[in-house]
């Protein structure tokens, strides 16, 4: 069997390695510099033998590593993985001829994940409860995550008494789970109907939960679950996004705050419930666009009963379809965008014209920001400073905060 050479690792924390013809080879769990062998199908190499390790491969601390598809980078060391999520932004900017101030990566301790999507299903002698395996509908069951909160764990039991009374044998339950400061927040889908016997039954399953939704619909709630935003407290609606840790979201924050220092009218678009707005309202008005109304109401319910803060308004609106054009911008002298995954090419555009003196901007996927980022430098923008932060640790997911300024109004 012939023997390969990772050369680098991929967006998805593969090892990269080629064949003969110079085709990629791909290998998990692997890293760069390694040789290794295995049996090649379509192009991967599922479970490869590792003849020469590296330098930068560790025992991976967790007994569910191998098997379970949670993460896919704890067989290499905390100085690796930084290297490779930094690069991983450095690449993507290369793509498009851009240079950043990169600060030292933040990365969120382990065991502080404060919300998670666990899997369930019924099995002839009960429940299983875990993750998916990788690149598999396999369901690896866990006792022990050293990603996740502990609290989150203790919730196993009740998760499989809910998948007993709840799943049909053919289907997976999906539980999202969220550590709330008053307790645990749960929103399962995929369930069976919720006729009178389940809903009845539900409570007694799920003692210990502070509220149950089964597939958007209501079943109890006990007490209101709640973060604290700022200085604001807020009730964040069923299986809403957060950040996921409170290390990561502080991390943020911060890094925003330091980027809109000294602006009189900020502008947050994509605002979630409120991760930013409401800090950011401690010192300056704010107006939060979101597309999601309960979102949007979830963030008013919090400023309202918040003294002390300035004004926060809120306007519900789709800014892929509808992005706030430079008229309406002209008002701000800053603005903090947070899109998903895809970017936001159109919005940026309308920013790019409006001439906003500063942007704050938070991305989830360096590759759209470098795409947007381009958009604003070609408009006389300077990327500032682009602070990476790891919330995902032993993924090769990573997030980053940048400030982005007129070099002519901000010198």
């Amino acid at each position: 069997m012939a023997e390969h050479t990772i050369l680098r690792l991929g967006h998805h924390g593969d090892g990269i390695a080629a064949n003969e013809k110079g085709t990629p080879v791909y290998a998990p769990l692997t890293l760069p510099g390694e040789v290794i062998t295995g049996a090649i199908d379509g192009g991967r190499i599922a479970a490869p033998s590792v003849i020469t390790p590296s330098h930068d491969r560790i025992k991976p601390p967790c007994p569910h590593f191998k098997s379970c598809g949670g993460c896919n980078l704890m067989h290499a060391s905390d100085p690796f993985v930084a290297s490779f999520k930094s690069d991983v932004i450095t690449n993507a900017f290369a793509t498009h001829g851009l240079t950043a101030n990169l600060r030292p990566i933040l990365t969120s301790p382990a065991r502080t994940r404060r919300r998670a999507t666990l899997s369930g299903t019924r099995t002839k002698k009960g429940a299983l409860i875990g993750f998916h395996a990788r690149k598999s509908d396999t369901i690896v069951p866990i006792r022990d995550c050293f990603l996740l909160h502990p609290r989150l764990l203790d919730t196993l039991p009740t998760l499989e008494q809910i998948t007993r009374i709840g799943a049909s044998r053919s289907a997976t339950l999906a539980f999202a789970l969220t550590l709330t400061d008053t307790g645990i927040d749960l929103a399962v889908s995929g369930g069976k109907p919720l006729d009178g016997p389940l809903r009845a039954a539900l409570p007694q399953a799920a003692r210990g939960i502070l509220r149950l939704t089964w597939d958007t619909e209501p079943v109890f709630i006990e007490t209101p679950p709640t973060l604290p935003i700022g200085s604001a407290r807020v009730t964040p609606p069923p299986g809403a996004f957060l950040q996921a840790t409170p290390e990561g979201e502080a991390a943020l924050q911060a890094a925003l705050t330091e980027a809109t220092h000294g602006a009189a009218h900020i502008a947050d678009l994509f605002c979630g419930l409120g991760t930013f707005a409401l800090p950011l309202a401690a010192n300056v008005p704010v107006h939060a666009v979101e597309n999601a109304p309960d979102l949007l109401d979830a963030l008013t319910q919090a400023a309202n009963h918040t003294t002390g803060l300035k004004p926060i308004t809120t306007e519900a609106r789709d800014l892929f379809r509808r992005p706030l054009l430079p008229d309406e911008l002209a008002k701000f002298d800053a603005i903090v965008i947070d899109p998903p995954r895809a970017g936001a090419e159109a919005q940026t555009r309308e920013i790019a014209k409006a001439q906003v003196p500063r942007i704050a901007a938070v991305s989830c996927n360096p590759v759209t920001f470098a795409r947007d980022a381009k958009i604003l430098t070609d408009a006389g923008y300077r990327l500032d400073w682009v602070q990476p932060i790891d919330q995902f640790r032993w993924s090769p997911h990573v997030e980053l905060a940048a400030q982005l300024s007129l070099p002519h109004i901000h010198p």
